[in-house]
């Protein structure tokens, strides 16, 4: 097995994705020719984008369009080639509107393609520094560090919240509840306010960081679900428990862009606590205990942290997944824990 390979079975133990859907939109009139399509693309290679004319239509001209974006045009029944280098991983529409026949209204040939990840992921090993108490009945989403101190975000209904903690004795210094109606999910500081999400009741909270006083609810502008939070100075970055990650714009809470998670030519899916460390997001794989090391910008999966290694050191019986990423600027070490376990674990991170 190579090595890429083995990697991503450490991370999430799926399978590998097709391209799937061939036929998606295509009609009785032309077909784009796929014949010699692998079965997945990379963002390093380009497509020729061509028709077949079965039915020996007199052919006019062609407009090319990838993701509903106009790429070029031809006379006649030349092919396009078209560079793939500046397109996000995950599905690419194809498409080409044919004018045959004089006719002044096209007919559109389509196909779906998948660009999938060229860089294979390092292994990344840690180290534990430190050892301190987590509180057996924090159900943990979100864990964050603001001014030194130590912030903290569960789930479940009736028992949601976020809080403030003394990392080293678990303490707990101040703490805001949800109303029960709501489940709780990641938190970040930013701008000098708290955002909470909540999980399928797609209602956001933001607070003023100092107070912890509640300022504003907002509603997510997408039919998605709120899992993990984190940011970089200047966006918020959300899961939603798919493969995407999802760039939201902190003044107005609207969702702006996103990416998709690949590590290989494997989807990513189920991400869920998030951090934003030295220009990386840090990753939660939700049911592994495994984080991925993602670029922010293309989706790719750079590195993979194997946590395994910590089970052994939970007790509780029951502790559940691995959940909660905390990066210390004074340190620079990394804090994590699961849901419901009875020790945190401050780590070094190195190749």
């Amino acid at each position: 097995m190579k090595k890429h390979n083995f990697l991503t079975a450490i991370l999430l133990g799926i399978t590998l994705i097709g391209c799937g859907d061939k036929n998606k939109g295509e009609n009785s009139f032309f077909t784009i020719d796929d014949s010699a399509f692998p079965a997945h693309f990379s963002s390093q290679e380009s497509v020729s984008i061509g028709i077949l004319n079965q039915n020996n239509k007199r052919i006019d001209s062609i407009i090319f369009f990838v993701n509903d974006k106009k790429v070029g045009a031809v006379n006649g029944i030349a092919p396009l080639k078209f560079e793939l280098k500046n397109q996000k991983l995950g599905y690419q529409y194809l498409k080409a509107a044919v004018y045959f026949d004089g006719n002044s209204n096209p007919s559109d040939a389509a196909k779906r393609i998948e660009l999938t990840s060229n860089v294979e992921p390092k292994l990344l090993k840690y180290k534990i520094v430190n050892t301190y108490p987590h509180d057996t009945k924090a159900f943990t989403e979100g864990l964050e560090f603001h001014e030194g101190v130590l912030f903290e975000s569960t789930g479940q209904k009736a028992d949601s919240y976020f809080r403030s903690v003394d990392y080293k004795t678990g303490k707990v210094i101040k703490q805001v509840n949800l109303p029960k109606e709501y489940f709780g999910e990641g938190i970040t500081f930013i701008n000098g306010k708290i955002y909470q999400l909540t999980w399928q009741e797609k209602t956001g909270f933001i607070y003023d960081a100092k107070t912890l006083k509640l300022e504003k609810k907002f509603t997510y502008d997408k039919e998605i679900e709120g899992w993990g939070m984190t940011h970089d100075n200047k966006y918020i970055y959300r899961s939603d428990g798919t493969e995407k990650i999802w760039k939201m714009d902190p003044e107005t809470q609207k969702m702006i862009d996103y990416i998709n998670v690949y590590s290989g030519t494997s989807k990513i899916k189920v991400l869920n606590e998030l951090e934003y460390i030295n220009g990386k997001i840090y990753a939660n794989v939700w049911q592994k205990d495994a984080i991925a090391v993602v670029n922010p910008t293309s989706g790719a999966v750079e590195g993979i942290l194997n946590m395994s290694g910590l089970r052994k050191f939970i007790k509780h019986p029951e502790a559940e997944v691995l959940n909660g990423i905390a990066y210390n600027p004074s340190t620079k070490t990394i804090f994590v824990t699961g849901k419901y376990w009875e020790k945190m674990f401050e780590i070094t991170v190195s190749e």
